[in-house]
């Protein structure tokens, strides 16, 4: 099968003829592939700044942001059947009896580190043709969500930093209307506005580009408002927007993250989503954050990757999204793309809001 690869030792990225994977075990599904999303971490992977091929592989299948069709199950499979949607997870537990939330099915909150993510970090991707893994990890998806189920993955960060702020804000009474400012309008900065949204809160989405752009049409068409960080800087920006109740980042800029946190409201949760990069070291005025989030009660909170009720609430939300807003939905996908266009995609300066690779 056809299997796009990054071979780290190497430090070369090709098209392969690798192995088609066959059922193993009687709770594992065999996927046709159908799309891939390239996100930030696989270009991240492809510059070779991390990334870790499985035991005894010298190269890495990419991709992790799936859409897939059920094409065979093995004889204990019963939620599923050939001809059915799925996205598939992409962690996966560690092996430690002490890990607690590994044990338990949230191997997203696993505490040793020895986790396994397909695509990242020791196991290989979804940007192959085939893939087989255990049912457990598959989640369905409606045929109606075809076209834009390959968003589920990405919007899955914010579903998960939803639930986290949720069980947070119970320490005090948290009813009527409250604002939100995400700092990025890349796939997860619309996608958790749109989750916003959804969710009833007054959002604003910080972007470094001028309007007018496709990123500020999508905010628009959400009933959101997008702010350029060419006219508005941090003291600007909380002039017009006033208390600001949670920020939800998705740039990976520490720069911006840290100066945003200086303009979060009393009782505030700013949720960091983005991972940053290997870069120099940023200045910042730890003494008058600390002051704010002691004084006003703030919390700042890290999400990653996501369990399987994120999963299930991304596709709840999709469908609603659907309903809502199905053009500015459709608008985040900007591309769609052969096998062949990968290096293109992974090592080059494409633009656009979110390709996929159609496998």
């Amino acid at each position: 099968m056809k299997a796009i690869t990054v071979d780290p030792a190497r430090r070369t990225l090709a098209l392969l003829d690798a192995p088609e994977p066959a059922l193993s075990a009687p709770t594992q599904a065999k996927l046709r592939m159908l799309e891939v999303g390239v996100c930030g971490t696989d270009k991240e992977i492809c510059a070779f700044e991390y990334g870790t091929p499985p035991a005894g592989s010298a190269y890495l299948i990419l991709g992790h942001e799936s859409l897939a069709e059920v094409a065979q199950v093995g004889d204990r499979v019963g939620n599923l059947k050939p001809g059915d949607l799925v996205v598939t997870m992409v962690r996966r537990p560690c092996a430690h009896v002490h890990c607690r939330p590994c044990r338990s099915g949230r191997q997203d909150y696993c505490v040793t580190g020895d986790f396994v993510e397909r695509g990242i970090k020791g196991q290989h991707g979804f940007m192959s043709e085939w893939v087989v893994d255990d049912a457990q990890y598959m989640v369905p998806v409606p045929r109606a969500l075809r076209d834009i189920g390959v968003l589920v993955e990405p919007l899955t960060i914010a579903e998960k930093a939803l639930e986290q702020v949720a069980a947070i804000q119970r320490r005090l009474p948290w009813e009527g209307d409250h604002t939100a400012l995400v700092l990025g309008a890349g796939p997860v900065g619309l996608l958790g506005a749109m989750a916003l949204r959804a969710a009833g809160y007054r959002v604003f989405v910080y972007s470094l580009e001028a309007a007018p752009n496709p990123k500020a049409d999508v905010t628009a068409q959400i009933g959101a408002t997008y702010v350029s960080a060419t006219t508005h800087d941090m003291a600007a920006l909380r002039e017009t927007i006033g208390q600001i109740d949670l920020v939800f980042e998705a740039t990976g800029a520490p720069q911006l993250s840290f100066d945003a946190a200086r303009i979060l409201g009393a009782n505030g949760v700013f949720v960091l989503s983005g991972v940053p990069g290997h870069k120099p070291p940023i200045t910042f005025d730890a003494g008058a954050l600390m002051r704010g989030m002691v004084l006003q009660n703030q919390v700042l909170v890290g999400t990653v990757n996501a369990g399987r009720a994120s999963f299930e609430a991304a596709i709840r939300d999709l469908g609603r999204f659907m309903e809502r807003w199905p053009e500015a939905v459709r608008d985040l996908i900007t591309g769609r793309f052969p096998a062949t266009g990968y290096e293109a995609l992974l090592q080059g300066r494409a633009g656009g809001i979110k390709n996929v690779i159609t496998m």
